[in-house]
């Protein structure tokens, strides 16, 4: 019988959203290839007797994705080499939020049901997931555009291929015609950006426009970094059209080298998909800025992120225009974490809750320009080393990415004043303890986990176990997992080694980091 650590460990990992239809019921590789034999060449076992595919073959992703909307949707699917393969759990908790968001009372409700909502899909892509599975899943009726004429003419295969919701999508080409000129440019508006100074809660967390949240004015944003590209939504949605939301998986990356350095996963994409100057910042604001002009034209403008460091940022420059409400939530799908940013013009219902409030139980941050050859097991066993040396109790699990760490009220104070205790005279690493003589509103519990984004770029998340714990109240979880924010030196130096003299690092930077 599993023991109730266990259990407990199971129910705080992160999950995906809880109406995905993989929540509780992932993908069994072994029944897909029992069922259709062109993924069977696919799948391989392991050791134990688990099936696996191989992340990096192309082939392999698409071929999955392709029975999972068979056999899980009635959906028939190709894409073409090359294109943008998309994963279908995490394209479903995309969909899934944004029907939280319409069935939410933060703004008026519109006439029509959320079962008929219309909704517009910025890049579409020759794989058309997103109007595939809102069609399939909620009857949703979607335009999706796209700029190609692969991606317009697959895009449009997929959707014929489809009767049963063949009349709920409409596929639009863009005109390839760049702005000359920002759309904030031509209203007036300043080109400077604003840093916001908001803590973000990692679920999902509602803020009511405040002027205060514009923080100090940057006035060094890189105007050659701005969008430059085809027309977004100013352009391309139609004059008097009205929809319920709009949504975006963005170009994340600046160059096709940034965007292939993943060597554990290949999901394909053309450099139209993947790329454009700016990244997702530039691509986001561009987004922000027709947003702006049209306004309550849509009910909800939304766009995942891939980058946790850009959301306060995008966040900031939301307020600046004028926005009544912000969202956001984060999307864990195995060891990938993405965010979801949404925003409206629509005037709020009710008072929403100030996210500066609001207990945080979770905190995390961004480590980026980590050499390549280092890996979340690296900052994990490198976190281990300074707490057990510190003489906290860890357990690392290496395979779920975490370790669980326990500290006693005294060792929390004591590695607040940086007095943690010397190494031969510290507790060495050890399993947590099943039971403890001592009470546990003596000790502190939390858990570090770390997730990798692309390589050089890792999210550290720290969440509190014991939160009846009166030292959560005091504040100390929060004061003594801030001390992992020395790897925050990271994105000043450029560069981290992982050696035996590393935790030792911690010292000079815990006393600044503590004092934030």
């Amino acid at each position: 019988m599993p023991s109730k650590k266990k259990r407990r460990r199971e129910s705080e990992r992160p999950t995906i959203h809880p109406r995905n239809k993989y929540a509780e019921n992932p993908p069994d590789f072994s029944l897909l290839a029992s069922l259709y034999p062109s993924f069977q060449p696919f799948v391989f076992y392991t050791r134990d007797g688990l099936p696996r595919i191989d992340w990096t073959d192309f082939n392999a992703t698409r071929e999955l994705t392709r029975v999972l909307l068979l056999h899980d949707h009635g959906i028939q699917w190709w894409i073409p080499d090359g294109q943008l393969c998309p994963t279908v759990p995490n394209r479903c908790n995309y969909i899934h939020w944004i029907e939280d968001l319409l069935v939410s009372e933060i703004i008026a409700k519109a006439n029509t049901s959320v079962n008929n909502a219309r909704g517009f899909d910025i890049g579409t892509g020759a794989n058309c997931i997103y109007p595939l599975l809102g069609a399939s899943l909620l009857g949703w009726s979607f335009v999706g555009s796209d700029i190609t004429n692969i991606a317009l003419e697959w895009a449009a295969k997929n959707v014929k291929n489809n009767p049963q919701i063949s009349p709920l999508v409409e596929i639009r080409k863009v005109e390839n015609c760049p702005h000359s000129s920002s759309v904030a440019d031509q209203h007036g508006d300043a080109s400077v950006f604003y840093e916001s100074k908001t803590e973000l809660s990692s679920s999902m967390v509602t803020e009511e426009a405040d002027p205060l949240l514009a923080a100090s004015c940057d006035l060094h944003a890189d105007v050659k970094r701005r969008y430059q590209g085809p027309p977004v939504l100013l352009g391309v949605v139609k004059d008097g059209e009205k929809f319920d939301f709009c949504m975006c998986n963005p170009p994340f990356f600046e160059t096709m080298e940034e965007a292939g350095l993943n060597p554990k996963t290949s999901c394909g994409g053309t450099p139209e998909e993947m790329i454009c100057p700016g990244g997702e910042r530039a691509f986001i604001i561009r987004i922000i800025e027709d947003s702006a002009v049209l306004k309550q034209s849509f009910r909800w403008y939304t766009s995942m992120v891939g980058r946790k460091s850009n959301l306060k940022f995008l966040i900031s420059k939301l307020w600046e225009v004028g926005v009544t409400i912000v969202k956001t939530t984060e999307f864990v799908q195995g060891k990938t974490c993405r965010w979801g940013l949404a925003w409206s013009f629509v005037p709020p219902t009710r008072k929403m809750i100030s996210p500066r409030v609001a207990q945080k139980n979770i905190i995390s941050f961004m480590l980026e320009g980590l050499p390549r050859q280092f890996s979340a097991i690296h900052v994990l066993q490198s976190i281990e080393s300074f707490f057990c040396t510190s003489g906290g109790s860890c357990e690392l699990n290496a395979s779920s990415f975490m370790v669980d760490i326990a500290l006693s009220n005294d060792l929390c104070n004591a590695i607040m004043k940086n007095e943690s205790q010397p190494l031969d005279e510290a507790t060495s690493c050890r399993h947590l303890p099943e039971t403890s003589n001592s009470s546990p509103l003596d000790s502190l519990g939390f858990r570090i986990s770390v997730f990798q984004q692309i390589p050089g770029t890792l999210l550290v998340k720290g969440s509190l176990q014991n939160r009846d714990n009166p030292a959560s109240e005091k504040g100390s979880y929060s004061s003594v997992y801030s001390c992992s924010e020395v790897f925050h030196f990271v994105k000043d130096s450029g560069n981290i080694w992982f050696n035996s003299g590393y935790s030792q690092q911690y010292s000079s930077f815990i006393t600044t980091a503590l004092h934030i």
